[in-house]
């Protein structure tokens, strides 16, 4: 019952609108909400996990193996968990949450494959051949920090950059989530990359059962010049 009236609330233009305002306004920022939800035991959320997780790694491992990708960074690496299922020569994961990159230094500690920085101390001129962002655009709510952010993602990437997000310009009633149509800022503003392929999820997103569905698609750039 109370699910139903929330639902309605939301739909009712003058008051839905006051919802999605209360709740950001308790919102400080991309970096202090997620840093504390894993200093307070959260994780990086129902796309790191089962089916959805098990989605992502076929797609990257078959793209790295198929295309002979030696090295790999990833800007918002999170807890790790997605990274166990994942076959990468060389990576390099990158987050703005300190927490994160402890947890995944400890996880990660006999890997000699893998490093982790936090997102301000990443060495200048870090560059991979492919560089990811899996479930993370949507989480970028400052409009500068997004811009940022997408600076530097395509200026890490060598050959490839795969971006696992929303496409699309929509509110959302959760405090950490903006949607964006992030493919008309790379077309603005990274004239050198082109989208090679849109690849849609295998489990679309279904507000029935959101723990194990998404409303990310695979997007891959290649650089052209």
């Amino acid at each position: 019952m109370l699910g139903s009236v929330k639902s309605f609330l939301k739909n009712v233009p003058v008051l839905g609108q006051g919802l999605l305002q209360l709740r950001r306004a308790r919102f400080r920022s991309s970096v202090d909400y997620w840093d504390q939800r894993y200093r307070k035991g959260g994780d990086s959320g129902a796309g790191s996990y089962n089916r959805l997780a098990e989605f992502k790694a076929n797609f990257l491992n078959t793209f790295v193996e198929q295309h002979r990708i030696s090295s790999v960074i990833e800007h918002g690496s999170g807890d790790g968990a997605q990274l166990k299922l994942a076959r990468y020569p060389s990576y390099t994961g990158v987050d703005i949450s300190p927490k994160a990159v402890e947890i995944c230094r400890t996880l990660f500690a006999s890997d000699p494959t893998k490093r982790f920085f936090e997102a301000s101390l990443l060495p200048a001129g870090t560059v991979a051949d492919l560089a990811l962002s899996l479930d993370v655009i949507y989480h970028v709510v400052e409009d500068h920090v997004f811009d940022a952010y997408m600076q530097k993602l395509f200026a890490s990437a060598s050959r490839f950059v795969i971006v696992y997000s929303s496409n699309m310009e929509r509110d959302w009633p959760y405090k950490h989530v903006h949607h964006r149509k992030f493919t008309e800022w790379v077309a603005r503003n990274q004239p050198r990359w082109s989208l090679l392929s849109k690849t849609p999820n295998a489990y679309p997103y279904d507000p029935a059962n959101p723990e194990e569905t998404s409303f990310a698609d695979f997007y891959v750039f290649a650089a052209t010049s």
